[in-house]
């Protein structure tokens, strides 16, 4: 008797460089990459909870990079109505992200 098991990945691999880009729209690399995260988590797949309240009730097998991810996916959309991010630029991977 053999028992399959399936590894899930733990990174996203991206295959060609329009997969890094997203579909062009501001912040759509993080909502992608928040995406993945969320769907591989245990809430969601096992447990059939919404990703919204998965993050939101804080369950325990949703890892601290999904709250970041979020929270960063936040702060982008955020600074898309800001109008002083014509001077700063819209915050991204590069500023709270590679941070933490």
């Amino acid at each position: 008797m053999s028992t399959s098991t399936t590894v899930e990945p733990k990174e996203r691999v991206y295959e060609t460089i329009e997969d890094v880009k997203g579909d062009g729209t501001p912040c759509s690399a993080i909502r992608e990459e928040l995406k993945f995260c969320i769907r591989n988590t245990d809430c969601v797949k096992e447990l059939r909870i919404t990703p919204k309240e998965c993050l939101k009730n804080k369950h325990p097998s949703v890892p601290e990079k999904c709250h970041r991810l979020a929270y960063l996916f936040f702060e982008c959309k955020r600074s898309v109505l800001d109008t002083r991010t014509r001077f700063r630029g819209r915050k991204g991977y590069t500023d709270e992200y590679n941070s933490k």
